[in-house]
């Protein structure tokens, strides 16, 4: 790993950073920035684990004493078995464990570095010793770095110094040795200001690495699901191993051979206990994972596509999250007129004009203003590249007002020659507003651009045709009024204000008013489509906006978010209400405008009081106790900072709202898959008990021998209940309403189905099996063929029936999943082989079957499939 290198470290071009060539040099020397990865666990590892099993170790010692007492075929073939189903095991868990290491790639860390003179952002592993390294609130640090300049930087230390206060922080100078203050530490978070620092150790010398903290990663941890799973299949292995002994204790007690009534029981236990049900689940949330991941939404943490299905309530972000975030400037307020702009989008073709006339901001002193207000406090840039194809980078509304400028003609450049800018005052969610602080010809002028109820209340006067005037209470109303009539054109006002500096009074306060931008960010064209899926699923989505009440609502009712009956709220009237109104209220309130991150935080706990399950965007670091807070947390996969990610549950690589729509629907679809093979398996499984049991009962012979109840098991519990969980789910999924939070997976009658078609598989193979007696003469290796085979496909007719629980196979269609149709070919091909290759027939103890016999398989196996089938049909 990196250790600190002085030469190496000072040898950092401050605007350049390091080239290319000299970070492959670097990465070579020192190795990647990493702390110890937790040690994977090896392909060979996860194949032996398939045998570290009580019940496998039962089968194997059953296997060794075939072979001891002579029985080589019995022995072989039992093993084969053993190792077939430890193969389609460690198929399961591999795949899962690379799903699992994809998922915790794509979430790794990211930082902002300097090289060969331009910003580009790389995976924290790849920062090397010296990098130039950019930093701003909501990142987090990539290695130990020492700050060489910056406005305003705090770091929240608190994992390293347990200090809950964050640690204000200056840029170092000259030779002296740098101190705390002028570090920044890997794993750490910037809670304020922006700045440009140089990494001096990485990896396991940074001060992260010296306590040994872990990188924090993904943790495949078991889901709530997985862990009542395995409780339940616990019980079902004690409930198993009780009926498993009754069999064997009541076939030995009727004289039967007490070496062959052992392996009946074990190959039972075996057959009847659900092994491989955690491993399907897994599998099926990873698999569900994996879509999402191709529908744009990152999963960091298992348990929240669980969660996904029981959300009935979204409470969503409006700025690139319902709309597109391609902000364009279409309306100017300034010196008491309003001035149009023409132009959509980034485009900076267009006019500014004021009653059709074109203005020339170089002969209009107000505008002028207006336009180097928006210019020189603005962090966003406007570049080309070598093909001289324009790049935008920073905020959307900062983008649009530099276009703009553009459409009037106002040369950057030109502005920061004229202008030296000293400080920023960045812009926070509390103040609602940025400034900054430049000179001219030694004059210091302060430049401030926000909200307008921010900038107002901090002017006294106000700039009108060049001249300062006092701003009375009228000048004041008639703003107001402007604002409100731009913001029901569903346009985002900004307002402009400055003041020269007199006696070193850099406050935020007496500044001079200038005017308004109001600008429009349209809705993405796919949200409405899934704002309507939302209501349907019975989810209701909420906006929440920092925008103006009025362009809140005009976006909201565009998007049929708000409805006549649903209220809009701003943060100032949040504020005025005590938990119990809001707890009252929160059912009727669509809208949540004018708020803050805090604001957030206490809306999330107010629908969970109400017993809400509650998915909660953001992107900023001040989201980030929303985001931990709400059921499902979902950061910006564009815009989140570090902090914000680190909280949530999910990403949105697009920010857009239909991906989290197309998540929650995704994961009803995965929870629909895991009642379906559940259903599937405790029936066949309670089926194959049944079926022993009930012949012990009857004082019927072994209606089927070890070998070929572990035949059924291999045939019908592995290929048939994983391609369960590959269904791509039904049409009307986002038709049901959201299922509780503490809704137990065995909900809606499922044990009543499982419990009835078990006893019914149960009860037709014991039936077949009879008949056979009866039919032909106690042909007794005929009857346990014929019962095998019904028992084999009483299964898989029964695995089409659990491809829904509301709808019939009838209207599914029985190729809509195809890898059921080649896992159920597949267990046929395999009954076919064992009943007529001769080879075969010798193992299992099997015998060729005539049409005659066939049909009593098929009518003792399909006939109850068919009459179901039937009945949803025509439900």
């Amino acid at each position: 790993m990196g250790v600190f290198d002085s030469k190496s470290s000072e040898n950092t071009n401050i605007m350049n950073g390091l080239s290319s060539k000299e970070v492959k040099k670097r990465l070579l020397k020192y190795g990647y920035n990493e702390i110890v990865k937790r040690k994977k666990v090896s392909p060979i590892k996860i194949f032996i684990l398939q045998f570290n099993d009580f019940i496998v170790w039962v089968l194997l010692s059953a296997t060794i004493i075939s072979a001891f007492m002579g029985e080589t075929a019995d022995a072989v073939t039992i093993l084969i078995i053993i190792i077939m189903d430890a193969v389609l095991g460690f198929i399961q868990e591999y795949r899962t464990e690379k799903s699992l290491e994809s998922l915790r790639e794509l979430a790794s860390p990211t930082a902002k570095v300097i090289r060969d003179g331009k910003k580009i952002i790389v995976k924290a592993r790849e920062v090397v010793i010296g990098d130039l390294v950019e930093v701003e609130a909501g990142d987090r640090i990539p290695a130990d770095c020492v700050i060489l300049e910056g406005n305003n930087i705090r770091s929240d230390e608190s994992i390293l110094t347990g200090e809950s206060v964050s640690a204000e922080k200056r840029p170092h100078y000259g030779e002296k040795k740098p101190s705390s203050e002028n570090l920044l530490y890997m794993g750490c978070n910037v809670t304020h200001g922006k700045g440009k620092a140089r990494v001096i150790t990485t990896g396991m010398d940074t001060e992260m690495g010296k306590i040994a903290d872990m990188l924090q990663q993904i943790e495949a941890e078991k889901t709530p699901l997985q862990q009542k799973l395995d409780k339940l299949g616990e019980w079902l292995v004690y409930g198993c191993l009780i009926v498993c002994a009754v069999v064997t204790i009541t076939g030995i007690l009727r004289g039967e051979d007490a070496y062959k009534m052992f392996l009946v029981g074990v190959s039972l236990a075996v057959a009847a206990i659900p092994e491989g049900l955690p491993a399907i689940v897994t599998v099926s949330l990873a698999l569900g994972v994996q879509r999402m991941m191709k529908r744009n939404a990152l999963v960091r943490k298992l348990p929240a596509v669980e969660t996904l299905g029981c959300t009935n309530v979204i409470c969503s972000d409006k700025t690139g999250t319902l709309t597109q975030n391609k902000m364009t400037v279409k309306k100017i307020y300034v010196s008491e007129r309003l001035l149009s702009v023409t132009g959509d989008g980034y485009d900076s073709i267009g006019s500014i004009t004021y009653n059709g006339i074109h203005l020339n901001p170089l002969m209009d002193e107000d505008f002028n203003k207006l336009l180097e207000c928006s210019v020189l406090c603005n962090d966003a840039s406007i570049t080309y590249d070598n093909k001289k194809r324009i790049k935008y980078s920073g905020d959307p509304t900062e983008i649009a007002l530099l276009v703009m400028a553009l459409k009037a003609k106002v040369n950057r450049e030109n502005l920061e020659k004229k202008y030296k800018i000293l400080k920023e005052n960045p812009f926070d969610s509390d103040r609602k507003m940025m400034s900054i602080i430049c000179f001219d010809n030694k004059v210091r002028y302060m430049y401030a651009k926000g909200a307008l109820e921010s900038i107002l209340k901090k002017c006294s006067s106000i700039l009108i045709n060049g001249q300062i005037k006092e701003l009375n209470e009228d000048i004041r109303k008639k703003i107001t009024a402007v604002n409100d009539n731009m913001a029901q054109e569903a346009l985002r006002v900004i307002a402009f204000a400055y003041k020269k500096i007199q006696n070193n009074d850099t406050k935020e306060d007496n500044l001079i008013f200038i005017g308004l931008a109001g600008m429009i960010d349209p809705p993405r064209k796919e949200v409405l489509d899934a704002v309507i899926e939302c209501k349907i699923a019975g989810i209701t989505p909420v906006m929440i906006t920092g925008d103006h009440k009025l362009t809140a609502k005009a976006i909201a009712s565009e998007l049929k978010i708000l409805d006549k009956d649903g209220l809009v709220i701003t943060g100032e009237e949040l504020d005025k209400m005590d938990d119990k109104k809001l707890d009252a209220m929160i059912n009727k309130i669509r809208v949540f405008a004018r708020v803050n991150p805090s604001h957030k935080f206490r809306i999330v706990k107010a629908y969970k009081r109400k017993g809400f399950c509650v998915a909660m965007t953001g992107d900023g670091v001040n989201d980030a106790p929303a985001i931990k807070e709400a059921d499902i947390g979902v950061s910006m996969g564009i815009t989140g900072t570090d902090v914000t990610k680190e909280a949530s549950s999910m990403i949105l690589m697009d920010d857009n709202f239909a991906t989290i729509v197309a998540a929650v629907k995704e994961g009803r679809v995965i929870y629909d898959n895991i009642r379906k093979f559940i259903r599937y398996l405790l029936s066949c499984n309670t089926g194959e008990v049944l079926t022993m049991f009930l012949s012990s009962l009857l004082y019927l012979p072994i209606p089927l021998l070890p070998i070929q109840i572990l035949l059924v098991n291999l045939a019908t519990d592995g290929l048939p209940a994983i391609a369960l969980s590959l269904e791509m789910g039904e049409k009307d999924v986002m038709e049901k309403r959201p299922r509780g939070k503490n809704e137990s997976i065995f909900s809606e009658g499922l044990w009543k189905k499982i419990i009835i078609r078990g006893v019914l598989i149960g009860f037709c193979t014991v039936a077949a099996f009879s008949m056979s007696l009866y039919l032909f003469q106690g042909n007794i290796k005929l009857a346990r063929t014929i019962a095998l085979c019904t028992l084999v496909m009483s299964q898989l007719f029964h695995v089409f029936e659990c491809r829904s629980e509301r709808h019939s196979i009838f209207k599914i269609g029985f190729f809509t999943n195809i890898y059921l149709v080649f896992a159920v070919a597949s267990s046929m091909i395999m009954l076919i082989l064992v009943v007529y290759n001769t080879y075969l027939q010798r193992i299992f103890y099997t015998q060729n079957l005539n049409l005659i016999q066939w049909a009593i398989v098929l009518g003792f196996s399909g006939t109850i499939s068919l009459v179901n089938s039937f009945y949803w049909y025509n439900k």
